[in-house]
C-alpha cells in the first residue's frame, strides 16, 4: 500500500475527489480537460452526525456519495489510470504532485496539524485508488512552503510564521500564465492574488512562492479578518467574555464582510451599494484597500521588478471590484484575470504530469527532515 505502483492502464481518465466542509466535487478527466464533473452538497443533517468525530471518520459516507454518482453516471472505479485527491494538513511541503503512501495517510490520521474537510482528500484518493489497482496522488496541498528565510521571523521568537495558504490554485494560475506567455514560469517575477473565502496575495520568483500572507495576515475577506492590531486584540482576548473557540470564530469564519454586514456574499453587498447602502460600500472599499496594500507589499518582496499581477478566486468574477483594485494596483504591472478557481482541473493537471513522465512523483518523507512551522493550526481553507 506504501508504495508507488508501476501501473500500466489502457484507460486516459483520472479521478479527481476535492471534499469541502459542505460538499464534495469530483469528476472525471483527460488530457483534453474534464469529461464528467459534479458537486454533490451535503446539509446540515448529514453534517450533524458527525459532530465531535475526527474529519476522516466521515470516509465512507463520502466514498459512497462518489460511488453512487460514479456508477449513475455509468463510471466503474477499475477504469482509472489514476485518482487525484486535494492535499490537506500535512507538514511544510515542497510543490509538486505526492504519492499518496502510508506516512501521507498517517499524518492525515494523526491531525495533528488541524481537522479539516481537505484533510478527506488523500484517504478518499487511496481508496478508489486500492479499487482501481493504480496510485492515488495529492498536488500542491495547502501547506505548500517556497519562502525564502528572512519571511519566517514574525517580530517574535516565540511566534514563527509559517506558510499555509491558497498553493493548489495560485501555482495552476501562474503555470498557466507562464505558458500563455510563452515564458518558463521560473523565469517570471509574478504576484497572484486569490480571492475567494480566503484571500491569499502572493510574490513568485524563480519559479518558488515566495511569500504570502498567511489566513491569520493580510486583507480581511467574505468571513475572515486578516490581520488585526494585537494589543487591541490581546484586549479583547482577556475580557474573559469569549471562548478559545468563539474567538477563533470571530477571526476565521465570521469576521470580514461578514461582521461588518451580515453576509458573505459579494454580490449582495454590490446590490446594497447600488441601492445607496454608504456603510457596505465602505466596508467593501476598506477590503479591496487591504487587497491592494498586500499587492503593494508582495512588490516589495521582488524589489519592485514584477512582470504581470494576477488576479484569481470567486471574487475576481467581479467586474466592479475588479475595475476598483486595477485604480489601487495597474501602476505595478500589467494585470491579468483569471476568475473563479478550478482546483479540480489542478489536481487532475498534476496527476497527468507525472503519468506522462513530465514530472516525477514526490515522496512526504523526502520533506518531513526539514519540518518547520507549529504542531497545530485549526483553520478554514476553502
Amino acid at each position: 500500500m506504501g508504495g508507488e505502483k508501476a501501473v500500466s492502464h489502457e484507460s486516459n481518465r483520472v479521478l479527481v475527489i476535492n471534499p469541502g466542509s459542505t460538499s464534495t466535487k469530483f469528476g472525471v478527466f483527460t488530457k483534453d480537460g474534464p469529461e464528467w464533473v459534479t458537486t454533490v452538497q451535503h446539509g446540515d443533517e448529514e453534517i450533524e452526525q458527525f459532530r465531535g468525530r475526527s474529519m476522516l471518520a466521515r470516509t465512507g459516507y463520502r466514498a459512497g456519495v462518489i460511488e453512487k454518482a460514479l456508477g449513475a453516471a455509468g463510471y466503474d472505479a477499475k477504469q482509472f489510470a489514476a485518482v487525484g485527491g486535494r492535499g490537506g494538513f500535512l507538514p511544510p511541503m515542497a510543490c509538486g504532485t505526492y504519492l499518496v503512501d502510508d506516512a501521507i495517510i498517517e499524518e492525515l490520521r494523526a491531525a495533528r496539524r488541524g481537522e479539516h474537510a481537505s484533510n478527506l482528500g488523500a484517504v478518499l484518493a487511496q481508496r478508489f485508488a486500492q479499487q482501481a489497482g493504480v496510485n492515488a496522488y495529492i498536488v500542491d496541498p495547502v501547506t505548500v512552503d517556497e519562502w525564502q528565510d528572512c519571511a519566517r521571523l514574525s517580530g517574535s521568537p516565540l511566534i514563527e510564521r509559517w506558510c499555509v495558504g491558497h498553493a493548489l490554485n495560485i501555482k495552476a494560475v501562474a503555470r498557466r500564465f507562464a505558458r500563455e506567455s510563452e515564458r518558463a514560469y521560473a523565469e517570471l517575477r509574478l504576484i497572484v492574488a486569490h480571492m475567494g473565502s480566503g484571500i491569499t496575495v502572493s510574490a513568485h520568483r524563480d519559479g518558488r512562492m515566495v511569500d504570502n500572507n498567511t489566513p491569520e495576515e493580510g486583507p480581511f475577506g467574505p468571513d475572515r479578518t486578516g490581520s488585526l492590531p494585537v494589543r487591541e486584540l490581546i484586549k479583547v482576548c482577556m475580557t474573559g467574555e469569549h471562548t478559545q473557540r468563539q474567538l477563533d470564530r470571530m477571526v476565521f469564519g465570521e469576521g470580514g464582510l461578514f461582521a461588518y454586514l451580515g453576509t458573505r456574499d459579494l454580490k449582495e453587498i454590490e446590490r446594497r451599494i447600488d441601492c445607496g447602502d454608504a456603510k457596505a460600500a465602505a466596508v467593501y472599499e476598506a477590503m479591496i484597500y487591504q487587497v491592494a496594500k498586500e499587492t503593494g507589499a508582495m512588490a516589495a518582496v521582488l524589489e519592485g521588478r514584477v512582470d504581470a499581477v494576477l488576479l484569481t478566486g470567486g471574487m475576481a468574477h467581479s467586474e466592479r471590484l475588479v475595475v476598483r483594485l486595477r485604480k489601487y494596483i495597474e501602476w505595478i504591472a500589467p494585470m491579468t484575470v483569471y476568475a473563479g478557481e478550478d482546483e479540480l482541473q489542478s489536481i487532475a493537471e498534476g496527476v497527468f504530469r507525472v503519468l506522462s513522465g513530465e514530472e516525477k512523483a514526490k515522496r512526504l518523507e523526502e520533506h518531513l527532515a526539514e519540518e518547520k512551522g507549529p504542531d497545530a493550526l485549526v483553520i478554514g481553507l476553502e
